[in-house]
This record gives structure tokens, sequence and C-alpha cells, in this order.
């Protein structure tokens, strides 16, 4: 890659990276370790694709779209569903919400990955239909409805719990 390329993706990467993290963890239930391996997967594809990716007119969604398929192919795999319990954290971080953000992203973790992937683009992302759509290759009538059937499971999952944590 030419020295200015490699300048522009490392602009792009110090810009982006810490929302695709956040994205990637919220696809990830939570996990850590798989949303910096999909965010590190993301960037090494956007890298060795940059010349095309950098002439788009969003790379930001470019990224955003690799990061969801990324996932998802991850999922596909049984392997990857394997969970090491060797060593625990010593505790969970405190705060005002963090027994409403453990709530909801224990409840997203008991989705199947494709609702995981649309809640996260329609309203964790904020994506349009049409948007979320393109990314996932579906029509917007199954992004609808999916959308609405993931709403549903996980309010089922969610049930009484989560009227506790908020405060009121």
């Amino acid at each position: 890659m030419k020295s200015a390329q490699e300048a522009a993706y490392v602009e792009f990467v110090a810009a982006r990276a810490k929302a695709l993290y956040r994205s990637a963890y919220v696809l990830a239930a939570g996990d850590t370790h798989l949303a910096e391996d999909l965010v590190q997967e993301t960037l090494g594809r956007v890298y060795v694709h940059w010349k095309r990716v950098s002439g788009a007119d969003s790379p930001e969604a470019y990224a955003q779209t690799v990061l969801v398929r990324t996932f998802l192919s991850l999922r596909r795999r049984r392997s990857t569903t394997e969970r090491p319990t060797g060593d625990l954290p010593d505790g969970a971080a405190s705060g005002p919400d963090t027994a409403l953000r453990l709530t909801l992203l224990d409840a997203l973790g008991q989705l199947p990955p494709r609702d995981r992937a649309v809640l996260l683009l329609r309203y964790w992302e904020d994506r349009s239909i049409e948007e979320t759509a393109g990314m996932l290759r579906l029509s917007s009538s199954a992004v609808r409805s999916q959308g609405t059937r993931a709403l549903a499971r996980a309010r089922a999952l969610l049930g009484d719990s989560l009227s506790d944590l908020v405060p009121h």
C-alpha cells in the first residue's frame, strides 16, 4: 500500500475503531474477547480492500457491514461456541446502570445471532430499514418482521426484570 493510502487507513482506524468495538461488543453480548476478535478481523478485511473501500461513498458503512457479516459467519461455526472458564474476572464494574446493562446483554446473548444483528443495526446503530437490509442481504420486509420478532423475544426474555432496574 502506498504511504498516502496507509496514512488514510490509519486515520480511518483511529476514527472508527472505538465505534466498531462498541458494535462488536453488543453483537458478542458482552464477550470482550470475541468483540476484539471481530474488530481485528473487520479491520484486516478492510485493510486488504482499502483502495476500493476508501473510494466508496461511506467507508464507515462498509466496515460496519463487514463487522456484522463477520459476526454472522463466525456464529455459523460450531467451534466458536466454546467458552473457557479457567480464570474468572475479579468482579463486575460498578455504576448506576451496570445491572441494567448486564441484564440487557444477557438477554441479547440468548437471542439468535441474526436477531442480535438486526437489533444492533436498527436500534443501537440507528440504521434505516433499507441500510439494515443491505448490510444483512435481506429484503426490507424481512428486516421489519425479524426486528419485530426479535424485540418480542427480547421482551419475553426480560419479563418484569427490566422494570426493576430502570429508575423511575
